[in-house]
């Protein structure tokens, strides 16, 4: 049972916000789905779960179109940012009454666990919505999602507003449900090195568009940071793909990318290091082109 969106292109005033996008989450993995602002991370969760119609293309779990599909849309969790101002409409709801009407529509919700999490966060359930911090509607998210029991759940910006501590928490009760569950989560976030080691599968949009789509170590396996003195650099990586140069003095740093049956020289007189998923985003995503050296 797979959820899969093909060729997903979304316009908003004019402007294609996703391009062509096709994807698929397959059961019992963690996702992590990242991208710059504005990359549409938001947007393409959104429609993955039906909460937003897509100008073309289509979104299918387990074969199954979830548009309109209650069927479909019951295995299906998108938790996302809370917003407690007075124009969200919710912002008067207490939070145990916005946890109960959730309750209501996920079949499986696991209240042990709610209270659980309502005991570990110190959250105030009697208390307004709006009257809650920006941290505390965080963890009210992170309960909806881990409690909704679906098999395919979906969270945005989760650590938004939350300290290291309860951040920490989060990973591990993530982990800890994975472990007991087999569920399939697809996580976005900013936090990229925090999160890493709990992605086994990545997602990395780019304007609109899907620039990498595979197992993250695989991924990682593609590249590398080579540095040293600028001509030594340049001579070791001649012929490949390079991204986000840097340089002081006679000094430079490359991350490149490597193609089946490519290496780095190491012949010269460079240091060549494994890249962590954040340097390997900022090389793909950050300031500058890309360049074959």
């Amino acid at each position: 049972m797979s959820l899969k969106c093909e060729h997903i292109v979304k316009t908003y005033g004019g402007k294609d916000v996703l391009q062509n996008v096709s994807v698929e989450f397959q059961p019992g993995k963690i996702y992590g789905l990242i991208g710059r602002n504005g990359a549409g991370k938001t947007t393409l969760l959104s429609i993955l779960t039906a909460q937003n119609p897509a100008t073309a293309g289509t979104v299918t779990l387990d074969g199954e179109k979830v548009w309109e599909n209650r069927r479909a849309l019951e295995k299906l969790c998108f938790s996302r940012e809370i917003s407690g101002s007075a124009e969200s409409g919710i912002s008067a709801m207490k939070v145990k009454e916005y946890l109960r009407i959730a309750a209501t529509y996920y079949e499986h919700w696991d209240k042990a666990l709610e209270k659980k999490l309502v005991d570990l966060f110190q959250l105030d359930v009697k208390k307004k919505i709006g009257k809650q911090s920006k941290g505390m509607l965080s963890m009210v998210t992170i309960i909806l999602a881990l409690c909704s029991k679906a098999p395919y759940t979906l969270l945005d910006e989760p650590v938004a507003g939350l300290d290291v501590v309860a951040r920490e928490q989060f990973y591990k009760l993530l982990l800890d449900e994975y472990t007991a569950t087999g569920r399939t989560f697809v996580i976005s976030t900013h936090i990229i090195e925090e999160a890493a080691p709990l992605l086994e599968e990545i997602v990395i949009l780019h304007e609109g568009r899907v620039l990498v789509e595979g197992n993250t170590q695989a991924f990682l396996e593609t590249m590398a940071y080579v540095s040293g003195k600028d001509t030594e650099v340049d001579a070791a990586t001649a012929g490949l793909e390079v991204h986000h140069a840097e340089t002081l003095g006679r000094s430079k740093g490359v991350t490149v990318f490597l193609r089946p049956g490519q290496r780095v020289d190491e012949s010269y007189d460079v240091t060549v290091q494994p890249v962590s998923l954040q340097q390997a985003f900022v090389a793909l995503c950050g300031e500058g082109e890309k360049h074959e050296a």
